[in-house]
């Protein structure tokens, strides 16, 4: 653990049920508890027995929720999990309070060696994306693909309508961003979070934000909120900072899984330009650009990355059939 990352917090036995979590239709949750951990598995049962495992981490603030769509549409293809990282979503906070970049990969990792589903063909958007090469680099037995949506890899230059998040780091910052915005309604703060993670908020349908300010209203009421949104903004920026073989620009090198990386041309929080830097850093890599997509192109594009993906497959020689397709959203 970085010397600079914030100290250890206590134990954590009970975490409060502050309400119930949005479950998709044809989707299922189930708790898994680890050793200093316990983890929100978000599932959808195969189509067929002989699929091969996929699994999907999400991003800083986000949840197993934003990988639903993305999954819908690979049913027939992969037998998708998507976890809810320690301290997001439907998890509690992890027993050390270790919320760093390795100790999230620890968890990913944890979850794979006891479920036996490794390798899995492993997603990773934002942070989840920093999680996924992590945990392809050191553990190349559990990747079978590697996709990364919008993946925080270091940059030396980031996007001004990056610092605001990369401020929760900070020691203070998010308490102090808690009283300035406690008169913020759960409405107010999900149109934010769209105007920051989408290309154009627009497309979300009035269902989908109605279903997102349920959530952020639920998340609100988690005493534990916003210390795991700014601890797991400080691994973010403590992982830029290591150099040599823990550098995530040299994980990625050491990758040897195929790899998909999807950028979009309107991401604020990741810069479009690194789309290529990521592809000469990842050996065995294929790119898929979106001008228009923004942060979260999984949740944006849900087809067109589903497509992109089957294509991987298909290069690989794995079969494309019985694979569901369902209408861009």
């Amino acid at each position: 653990m970085s010397s600079t990352e914030l100290p250890s917090a206590p134990a954590v036995s009970v975490t409060p049920r502050v309400g119930a979590v949005r479950v998709a239709e044809g989707e299922r949750l189930r708790s898994v508890g680890l050793p200093g951990i316990t983890l929100t598995v978000r599932s959808r049962p195969p189509v067929r027995e002989d699929l091969p495992p996929a699994l999907y981490v999400h991003g800083l603030g986000g949840s197993s929720q934003n990988w639903s769509a993305l999954m819908s549409r690979l049913d027939g293809l992969v037998e998708s999990e998507a976890l809810d990282l320690p301290g997001f979503g439907d998890s509690p906070p992890p027993d050390d309070g270790d919320y760093s970049v390795t100790g999230h990969a620890r968890a990913v990792i944890r979850h794979l060696d006891a479920s036996g589903r490794g390798p899995v063909h492993l997603f990773g958007n934002s942070l989840g994306g920093a999680v996924t090469t992590r945990v392809a680099a050191v553990r190349p037995d559990l990747v079978r693909t590697l996709t990364l949506v919008s993946p925080a890899l270091p940059e030396i230059r980031a996007q001004r309508t990056a610092w605001p998040t990369a401020l929760l780091a900070l020691p203070g910052v998010a308490g102090l961003f808690t009283k300035l915005t406690r008169d913020w309604s759960a409405e107010q703060r999900v149109r934010g979070v769209l105007a920051l993670c989408y290309g154009d908020p627009g497309i979300v349908t009035p269902e989908g934000f109605r279903n997102a300010v349920e959530e952020m209203e639920r998340r609100l009421a988690l005493p534990y909120f916003w210390d795991a949104m700014a601890r797991s903004a400080r691994g973010v920026v403590n992982a830029y900072t290591l150099g040599g073989q823990h550098g995530l620009w040299r994980q990625a090198e050491r990758v040897l899984a195929p790899t998909l990386l999807v950028y979009g041309g309107r991401d604020q929080l990741v810069g479009y330009r690194m789309a290529q830097r990521a592809a000469r850093a990842f050996r065995d890599s294929r790119l898929l650009s979106l001008p228009d997509a923004g942060h979260v192109a999984m949740m944006e594009y849900p087809e067109t990355v589903a497509t992109a993906f089957r294509e991987l497959l298909a290069d690989l020689g794995e079969s494309t059939t019985s694979v569901a397709v369902g209408a861009e959203s």
